[in-house]
């Protein structure tokens, strides 16, 4: 992330980032087809239609400013930075007639562009 981005204050009341068992359980599938010990980091970065975007990446290794939530035996990772954008976020995932894919429920994003890849806060 440039370092001109700052992040807006974080939510004391919600610090932390959860996974719905929807998203778990298709993390768990991809993640089975990935070399043992990989883990699905979400994170946060300028640019798309509306400002910020979500990034998602398969990694091995977690830094030591990451948040690690565990459930149903799979990791996500979030790093510091992007947890300031993401407290109080579900991470998700929506199988419907037009597509499926991971959303985030984000209660710090004012706006979102209609593929939900996208937001401003």
């Amino acid at each position: 992330m440039p370092d001109s981005i700052t992040p807006p204050p974080s939510d004391s009341q919600n610090p932390t980032v959860t996974v719905s068992d929807r998203a778990a359980k298709r993390i768990g599938e991809i993640l089975a087809k990935e070399p043992a010990g990989s883990m699905l980091r979400v994170g946060v970065s300028g640019g798309g239609c509306s400002g910020f975007q979500y990034t998602f990446d398969i990694v091995t290794e977690k830094t030591a400013d990451d948040l690690a939530i565990e459930k149903n035996g799979i990791t996500v990772l979030v790093d510091d930075i992007s947890l300031e954008y993401m407290a109080g976020s579900e991470v998700d995932f929506a199988d419907e007639i037009i597509g499926a894919a991971f959303k985030i429920v984000n209660p710090n994003a004012v706006a979102s562009c209609g593929c939900g890849t996208s937001f401003t806060v």
